[in-house]
């Protein structure tokens, strides 16, 4: 392994930390926590507070994940047209486990951006809950689709990281 592979890979193992222990983070510690603040509009400023800094973060994490991620693929010889246009290749255990991921990645990022895209920004500064959100007008608060969306994300996140040890292990 060169030194240049060693460092790329040691970048997206950091980002990789850094994006999935936002999501746990905010799943297991910051969420429990700030639905127990009262009244509803601090617990709403502090939500809002704390999902801004940690969208940036989190953003910032999954950039470098996509660079190092693609420049990886490079270096490993994978990023080819006749690897990636060869039906063979992707039904080897190698192939397969990189599908998964990239697939994986892709369901991470659809429900990230829908989360920050689509819900993230919706939530009511006074903590009350809208509804109508993406679903039929009135069926459910926007709050319960952001949660699904984040919940989903890391659920996304978590396969990822299955794959991406697969990856590592020769698939």
């Amino acid at each position: 392994m060169s030194p240049t592979y060693q460092f790329l890979l040691f970048l997206h193992i950091v980002a990789a930390l850094v994006w999935i222990g936002g999501l746990l983070f905010m799943a297991l510690v910051g969420a429990p926590i700030l639905r127990r603040v009262e009244p509803a509009p601090t617990r709403a400023a502090l939500f809002r507070a704390l999902g801004m800094r940690l969208r940036w973060v989190g953003w910032g994490a999954l950039v470098v994940l996509l660079v190092t991620g693609t420049w990886i693929l490079q270096l490993r010889g994978w990023l080819r047209a006749d690897v990636l246009g060869d039906p063979g290749w992707w039904a080897t255990s190698t192939g397969r486990a990189l599908g998964w991921k990239l697939g994986a990645v892709g369901a991470m990022v659809v429900l990230a951006l829908g989360h920050d895209l689509l819900e993230g920004r919706t939530a009511p500064a006074d903590g009350s809950t809208v509804r109508g959100a993406l679903l039929r007008p009135g069926s459910v608060s926007r709050r319960r689709v952001a949660n699904f969306l984040a919940r989903g994300s890391a659920v996304a996140a978590l396969v990822l990281v299955y794959w991406a040890m697969r990856l590592a292990r020769g698939g």
